[in-house]
């Protein structure tokens, strides 16, 4: 049977919101054009750009609103010409949770028309809003019987995963997490499923938590073999793995066996960059987990993650040193980056030469190698610099903010924790919110765009 998701960036969900509840107590109607996302079995429609209908131009009351589809014309024209979805939302002010006989007769008329309009087959959707911002709805096809969204996602400060069931049950190893978070944030664990690029330094810690506070299912991105060099940092290894040659992704789902709990694993032994097949993986994610040190790495993940509405945490550790075998700073950050907002780029992480030289670099592998290796420990004059204990405090740092977005738990609100910076050095902790970074205003050109070609808007990747 092929599932049906609706996700939405924070940024239109607040300004859905916003219009949808006035404050007169009456309904109010806005559409969306979403990108899509399409396979065998999931269907997902991505909020891309916003038309709030005018008060003005529509009857209201509390349990129903009325308004001419002339108003949507141009909209309906722009997503046809893109084959992307239009979607409706309206509001019930009364928190009524469910579609009204009115509402299955308006969304017949419009979507009637609108099947008429388009030249493919695929849905279009309509979804209700309730006052505490909860969304649910669902898809026609041309045959008009509407199918439930299974699941709506909203990308913002805040998780938020709103399900059409909800079966978990708990086990005896979930207890303190349950005690810590709630039965509903244990709920949500086990419906999550999250996405690891990079399998080492930080990537090993990371999967340590995850699988057992309880995800439902991991995915893992790491093409390489475990080193000799690999064996102060990556949890579990042994030097009989590197003189195997061992590979990292084989090692954690031999882990995920031997330690008997429910978390599902799909690994991927490959380079992102080359397998369409891992990509359209992480696009099924509810959360990307970025643990890799090349900046076009990092790019191509934050790209993912815009372009599909996926929040996307970012880890890096760096070390400094003096080129004499003394380290002269240790610091690291964790970035949490939502869609339409913010990047690591417009944050000053790497910049546009930055990250086209690196590119270049992964056309060399030996020199792109060499890169690597110099831009996360720079001038370090010995073989086996001790990082793991920063590896294992940023992870631990980048989890808790994980946590904190699905069930916030710190004091201050979300917006404050876009970015936590940690300088070993001093022994100091800095957080700077979303609002003080300037917008990347391509990234929020092109967020929700879902499938296109090229994939991602990157020529590199048109092959695959």
């Amino acid at each position: 049977m092929k599932l049906h998701e609706l996700r939405i960036s924070g940024e239109i969900h607040k300004a859905l919101k916003e219009h949808l509840f006035p404050g007169d107590g009456k309904e109010a109607v806005a559409v969306l054009i979403c990108g899509r996302h399409e396979n065998d079995n999931l269907s997902i429609l991505l909020s891309h750009k916003l038309h709030l209908i005018p008060y003005n131009k529509c009857e209201r009351n509390t349990n129903y609103v009325r308004w001419k589809t002339e108003e949507i014309r141009h909209v309906i024209e722009e997503a046809s010409l893109k084959d992307m979805a239009i979607l409706k939302i309206h509001s019930h002010p009364t928190g009524y949770s469910k579609f009204s006989e009115t509402d299955n007769i308006s969304d017949n008329i419009l979507f009637n028309s609108l099947f008429g309009w388009a030249d493919s087959n695929l849905p279009h959707a309509s979804s209700i809003m309730l006052p505490d911002g909860e969304v649910f709805g669902r898809v026609f096809y041309p045959d008009l019987i509407p199918i439930d969204f299974h699941k709506v996602s909203i990308s913002g400060d805040q998780i938020l995963k709103w399900y059409k069931k909800n079966d978990n049950k708990e086990n005896n190893y979930s207890l303190r997490t349950i005690q810590a978070f709630g039965q509903g944030t244990y709920n949500i664990m086990k419906q999550l499923k999250i996405g690891i690029i990079g399998c080492s330094g930080t990537g090993s810690p990371t999967f340590e938590q995850l699988h057992r506070l309880g995800v439902g299912e991991l995915v893992l991105i790491d093409p390489k073999e475990i080193k000799i060099k690999n064996l102060n940092r990556i949890l579990y290894s042994k030097m009989s793995d590197a003189e195997k040659g061992k590979l990292k992704t084989t090692l954690f789902s031999e882990v995920i066996k031997e330690t008997g709990l429910d978390t599902k694993l799909k690994v991927f032994p490959i380079n992102l960059f080359d397998s369409r097949v891992a990509l359209d993986e992480l696009i099924k994610c509810d959360v990307l987990f970025g643990c890799v040190d090349s900046i076009d790495g990092r790019n191509l993940i934050s790209q993912l993650s815009n372009f599909y509405l996926i929040p996307y945490i970012d880890m890096g550790v760096k070390l400094d040193a003096d080129g004499n075998g003394g380290i002269t700073k240790i610091s690291g950050a964790v970035h949490y980056i939502q869609p339409a907002c913010s990047s690591l780029m417009s944050r000053g992480v790497f910049t546009p030469i930055e990250l086209s030289s690196h590119s270049l670099f992964r056309t060399d592998p030996e020199e792109f190698k060499d890169q690597l290796e110099r831009g996360y420990i720079r001038n370090v004059n010995v073989d086996n610099p001790a990082v793991i204990s920063m590896n294992m405090q940023i992870s631990s740092m980048a989890i808790n903010e994980f946590l904190n977005r699905i069930h916030p738990y710190k004091e201050d609100d979300l917006d404050n924790y876009a970015k936590i910076a940690m300088d070993f050095s001093d022994c100091s902790i800095c957080c700077e919110s979303e609002s003080s970074f300037p917008k990347d205003l391509i990234n929020i050109k092109w967020a929700g765009r879902g499938d296109c070609v090229p994939f991602l808007r990157m020529m590199e990747l048109e092959g695959l």
